[in-house]
């Protein structure tokens, strides 16, 4: 059995976010600051934190320029899996003091992510969609965390409304799959972009999966920058894919 990092890391741990199925995030401080981040074993098709996954995203993020976290380990136990990577700097885009200079930043890096047009991995609507719909059949749709709109929705209801609209057409480009503001670091004298960080929806989709995401937290100022104009239809079926995941 693999030791768990809990074990092995010395340091003050401090856990930072957790969610309803499983996945803790811990900062450790010592020598360095580190992120842990566990979770229960996953399957390699389950969208939700995966470490093998996460890290093979990152890595390849790393190799094209973009500032992302350093893997240190990716390692398994029976009772859980978990990837240690290191600090990257920055604060968040969305506790940024200037929003409008910090949503420039996240729609100029997303625009940079968006020109690339190959990746190894798949986040197109064959899997998305696919992955609503198991989600939904084994109960991990995270109810407590809908959009308003949907408060005190079942995930039956939720998929009962996807498959009711029309699906747009996918123009594939690579997606970050989870770009909320707080997912991108700035440096808060410069604004320039300094990290991002939960990758492991990574993959290759429609930009509107991303945008979609976008508009949501940092409203329709974010498309001027990025230069596109507002696509209803897209940015109501992608933000209500993203209540799946």
């Amino acid at each position: 059995m693999t030791t768990p990092p809990t074990l092995s890391l010395r340091g003050r741990w401090r856990t930072v976010a957790s969610r309803s199925y499983g996945t803790r995030v811990y900062r450790v401080e010592g020598r360095s600051t580190l992120y842990v981040k566990t979770t229960p074993p996953r399957r390699a098709d389950d969208f939700r934190f995966n470490p093998s996954n996460e890290a093979a995203r990152l890595a390849w993020l790393q190799e094209r320029g973009f500032p992302v976290p350093e893997v240190i380990e990716v390692g398994a136990s029976d009772e859980q899996s978990w990837m240690v990577m290191t600090e990257v700097p920055g604060i968040p885009a969305d506790t940024a003091p200037d929003r409008a200079r910090a949503v420039a930043t996240v729609a100029e890096f997303t625009r940079s992510l968006h020109a690339l047009r190959d990746c190894p991995f798949d986040g197109s609507l064959t899997v998305t969609t696919d992955w609503a719909r198991r989600a939904v059949a084994s109960g991990v749709v995270d109810l407590d965390d809908l959009d308003p709109e949907h408060d005190g929705w079942s995930g039956q209801r939720l998929l009962e409304k996807l498959s009711g609209l029309p699906v747009p057409p996918e123009d594939l480009v690579v997606c970050h799959g989870d770009l909320g503001l707080d997912n991108v670091l700035i440096d808060p004298s410069t604004y320039e972009l300094t990290g991002v960080i939960d990758v492991g929806r990574l993959g290759m989709a429609d930009p509107w999966r991303d945008l979609a995401v976008l508009v949501r937290d940092a409203g329709r100022s974010v498309l001027e920058v990025y230069g596109v104009g507002f696509d209803a239809e897209r940015e109501r079926y992608y933000r209500l894919l993203d209540e799946f995941f």
